[in-house]
């Protein structure tokens, strides 16, 4: 059959996600756009294998601002899908439509999936859909891909369109001085845009807008040029506005025009009116802030204390179990004594110890993602926005940070969305003191070991020491390398909703597979070279006592360099060095070393290691310190040095030293 491209373009929090997940299911994978750091979604059709869907970022227009509305312009344009699905949404219908008209002007065969529908209705407000697709010219589908409703509809306007070519048959919507400018500029530029491939209507419009880059793509004369400037000049001055406002004016009346027409209001959304409520408690100027810190550690109690602990106890039985078997199985095969060794004491302990903490890791993100789809943590965002002025950011970098708590390489490659080169060089310097995912194993060997009953505690009092970190660090580099202001920080705040099954599994199942991914990849291979330079010497001879092995000396010389943090002993340096592979490696690391099999083992072996004070000052280090080798490749990339990042991970490791130092000393005075 022949392959379909399809792209998928909206704004943000219009459900674009929750669509594409409904049309997709779980056959779908993310990357990135060549040469970008922008996430790119892709997915086939569910029963319609020959399509293939690309999930645009989410923008509120075409014009090249931002990383993403670069990414999704040039998409449509140089890849040319088959047609372009517009989801709208219905209950903000007059924003929406902004994007939609833009979208038109490319010419592409398109369909337009109005959700949220059932909102629309619920509410008592009503949207004539037919006369909509009519005035459009463009195939209009009312669904709720929350509710699953009107996907099979959609499906089948998409593949009409596509099958018979169906372009928009309606884009001409300007008029008086911009439509003379438009048309003007049209005709001077026909030629050069059907050379360049771009539509004719689509580049003059551009071109009014003063687009550096159509400009470019063209190739025009300097004296036309200078023709289309004086017709620019001429509308600015027929019109007393500058000419991007010109042509929001004009894009704007005629929604207006077209929503009189086809929309019928009674009120506010029930969603709406509801949001409005909640947002006078959760956004409150003094209660925000430690109402969001409230969630948090409900989330982290619920997480360590309730469900994860014994869903993880289980885990760690059936691992358990299943070595034993594997012990019994290499025992009765007679296998030499290394190679068992090497299964056991290396793949088993080391990748099983980071295997048992999978459940919590699902749990939690079960959680962060209701609160997503919710629609709370952009009210975060904007709670936030006031705190990080004070460090020198806006609230938009607050995404990254928050990104951060997954991890720390798409969330350092999110930076790239903020429109200040200041802003964004900062932010990429601070997220990495957010606690990742993948350093939760380790916190969970720690309170498991030392502070049984205090799991929760213990949790939310190392998310907030790395932001009190990133807090005090931005108050320095805003006063020293990063002087100037932030941007200004605008953000839609989408009504609370309830989060959408599908969505937030899907969302689960994609960390599931990440952790698992890298379990039996980067920790796999770690735990074998840690097994290697643990039962090896220098000389390649295997040793009896593992004080005596590679690891051993390279661990025993750094050692000294964490006494004054309460450890000196080389097991926790070696740990600390292999973490910078993966940080799940510290687990891996300290379970071969110590020889533990199970949770408990290494519970009881770690009191060898640790005193309850050390054992925070540790955990102090490693929430604080350089990012895995995947995240300072991200920085490198993104800061655009290998020296600026080497500084960015001198500065991080150095303040996880002070931070580490400072609890250790300190709490020395009151043990």
């Amino acid at each position: 059959m022949k392959q379909v491209l399809l792209a998928l373009a909206g704004n943000q929090n219009s459900g674009k996600t929750t669509l594409f997940n409904c049309l997709t299911g779980s056959n779908q994978h993310v990357g990135n756009f060549p040469g970008v750091t922008v996430e790119k979604k892709e997915g086939h059709v569910l029963h319609h294998k020959e399509m293939t869907l690309v999930d645009l970022p989410g923008i509120y227009s075409l014009s090249p601002y931002t990383a993403e509305e670069v990414v999704t312009r040039d998409f449509l344009l140089d890849e040319h899908p088959e047609a372009i699905i517009n989801i709208v949404d219905a209950t903000n219908i007059e924003r929406n439509l902004y994007l939609t008209l833009q979208l038109m002007e490319l010419e592409i065969p398109m369909v337009i999936a109005l959700n949220m529908m059932d909102e629309v209705r619920a509410s008592g407000n009503t949207i004539h859909v037919e006369t909509l697709a009519k005035k459009l010219g463009v195939p209009v589908v009312p669904i709720s891909a929350g509710k699953n409703e009107g996907i099979h509809d959609l499906v089948e306007a998409v593949s009409n369109v596509v099958e018979n070519n169906l372009r928009p048959m309606h884009f001409d919507f300007c008029t008086g001085e911009v439509h003379r400018a438009i048309h003007a500029i049209g005709h001077i530029i026909e030629d050069h845009a059907h050379h360049a491939g771009y539509p004719v209507r689509f580049a003059a419009t551009k071109l009014v807008e003063g687009d550096e880059p159509t400009k470019k793509v063209l190739n025009i004369h300097e004296n036309d040029l200078h023709l289309i400037d004086h017709l620019v000049e001429d509308m600015e001055k027929a019109l007393d506005t500058d000419r991007e406002a010109a042509l929001a004016d004009m894009r704007y009346q005629y929604i207006e025009s077209l929503c009189a027409a086809c929309v019928v209001k009674r009120g506010e959304s029930r969603e709406q009116l509801r949001s409005e409520k909640i947002d006078r408690v959760l956004t409150h100027k003094f209660f925000g802030i430690p109402i969001f810190i409230g969630v948090m550690f409900l989330v982290f109690f619920l997480t360590f204390e309730v469900l994860g602990a014994p869903l993880q106890s289980l885990l760690e039985m059936g691992i358990d179990a299943l070595s034993r078997q594997t012990e019994q199985l290499l025992t009765s095969l007679s296998v030499t004594p290394w190679l068992s060794s090497l299964i056991l004491d290396g793949v088993f302990t080391g990748v099983g110890s980071v295997l048992s903490f999978l459940p919590i890791i699902v749990i939690l993100f079960f959680f962060l993602s209701l609160l997503e789809d919710s629609g709370y943590m952009a009210r975060v965002a904007f709670v936030m926005d006031k705190l990080l002025r004070k460090i020198g950011l806006s609230g938009r970098s607050f995404v990254p940070m928050l990104i951060g708590f997954g991890c720390s390489v798409p969330a350092i490659m999110s930076a790239r969305t903020l429109s200040s080169e200041r802003d964004r060089k900062m932010t990429i310097l601070l997220t990495p003191f957010m606690s990742c995912s993948a350093k939760l194993p380790i916190y969970g060997m720690i309170t498991a070991a030392f502070f049984p009953h205090h799991g929760g505690l213990v949790m939310i009092s190392l998310y907030l020491l790395g932001i009190l970190v990133a807090i005090l660090s931005g108050l320095l580099l805003k006063n020293t390398v990063f002087r100037g202001n932030p941007v200004p920080f605008v953000m839609e705040l989408p009504a609370y909703r309830l989060p959408a099954a599908k969505s937030v599994l899907l969302h689960m199942w994609e960390k599931a597979k990440d952790f698992l991914k890298k379990a039996f990849t980067i920790i796999f291979l770690a735990s074998i070279v840690i097994w290697f330079a643990q039962k090896f010497s220098f000389d390649l001879q295997m040793v009896e006592n593992s004080a005596d092995s590679i690891l051993a000396k390279i661990g025993s010389f750094i050692a000294p360099i964490f006494e004054p943090l309460g450890f000196n002993d080389w097991r926790a340096s070696t740990a600390l060095i292999t973490g910078f592979t993966a940080k799940e490696s510290v687990v891996s690391t300290l379970s071969i070393l110590t020889g533990a099999g199970t949770d408990a083992q290494l519970s009881l072996a770690l009191s060898s290691i640790f005193t309850p004070l050390s054992s925070l000052s540790f955990l102090a280090f490693t929430i604080l310190y350089m990012p895995c080798v995947a995240a300072f490749a991200a920085a490198k990339r993104e800061l655009g040095s290998m020296r600026r990042a080497l500084a960015g991970a001198a500065y991080q490791t150095a303040a996880a030293y002070i931070a580490a130092l400072l609890i250790f000393q300190i709490g020395r005075l009151f043990v």
